[in-house]
């Protein structure tokens, strides 16, 4: 699956692996050799977020939930950190078939989307009403899109998302700080990511009926369920399931099941 350095750095990681998490209060989610083992070509020249998605910035975002990667047994945790860095890593990929180290060493390339098909606007949404002149195309780690989700993020975290939505791919630390917003919170009919990778899904009787089970693919169908699942696998899940089975690999934890969505019933 990985070629060239990808070896060594895979190795380099697993040696690393038990700095990974620790029991203690306040401590990184992720080492910072670690992270920089994953994430191998974010800051090369050719990505258009060289230099943006950084370390500390990513720490000092992780202080603002708590709960992120420090719920539940320690496999749970790691668990829960490696889908949500293969998700943010999909969204934001710069990787290809045959890309040096492989295509899953390409995460973090991006921080906006490229030439978006429109400006995410819904205007029947008047709780969160477009500001003129604004897009609210992908931006950030999870690739943030649309007013509805701009205007709660920002509500949440302290900025004007409907108007200045463009601080998303300006500010590292408010970058990151909306990917975990994202995973975190439950925007019902959606489950939080959160609640799905550690366990604390519980499925309504439409959930049932939709064929919604938990697991990595209802992940994918709560970020992007509405072009990926209920569909035969598409080359964007396989990308998915692919950078996740690399770092459940890193971090020594199973997958668990349900990978994809193909089955599922979007939201």
């Amino acid at each position: 699956m990985e070629i060239g350095r990808m070896g060594n750095a895979l190795a380099f990681a697993l040696a690393l692996g038990w700095l990974l998490f620790s029991s203690a209060v306040g401590s990184p989610v992720v080492s910072r050799q670690l992270f920089n083992s994953i994430f191998l070509h974010k800051d090369d020249a050719a990505c258009p977020a060289k230099d943006f998605y950084t370390y500390d910035s990513f720490m000092q975002a992780t202080r603002c939930f708590p709960r992120f990667g420090r719920t539940g047994s320690l496999s749970t945790r790691r668990r829960e950190v490696a889908a949500f860095l293969a998700q943010i890593s999909h969204e934001t990929t710069g990787g290809w078939a045959t890309a040096p180290d492989g295509p899953y060493s390409w995460g973090l390339c991006f921080k906006e989307e490229v030439s978006p098909q429109s400006i995410y606007c819904d205007p029947a949404n008047t709780q969160w009403p477009c500001a003129p002149g604004k897009s609210y195309q992908g931006r950030g780690p999870i690739q943030l899109s649309w007013n509805y989700n701009y205007g709660p993020a920002g509500r949440a975290l302290g900025f004007d998302g409907l108007r200045n939505p463009e601080i998303v791919s300006n500010n590292s630390v408010i970058s990151w700080k909306t990917a975990l917003w994202f995973w975190m919170t439950e925007q019902k009919p959606k489950p939080s990511c959160h609640n799905v990778m550690v366990g604390r899904y519980v499925p309504s009787e439409l959930d049932r009926a939709a064929n919604r089970t938990a697991g990595f693919g209802l992940v994918t169908n709560i970020i992007n369920g509405g072009i990926e699942c209920g569909v035969p696998t598409s080359a964007s899940v396989l990308d998915r399931i692919g950078y996740f089975q690399r770092y459940a690999a890193i971090f020594n934890v199973t997958t668990g099941p349900n990978l994809d969505c193909q089955y599922q019933q979007h939201y």
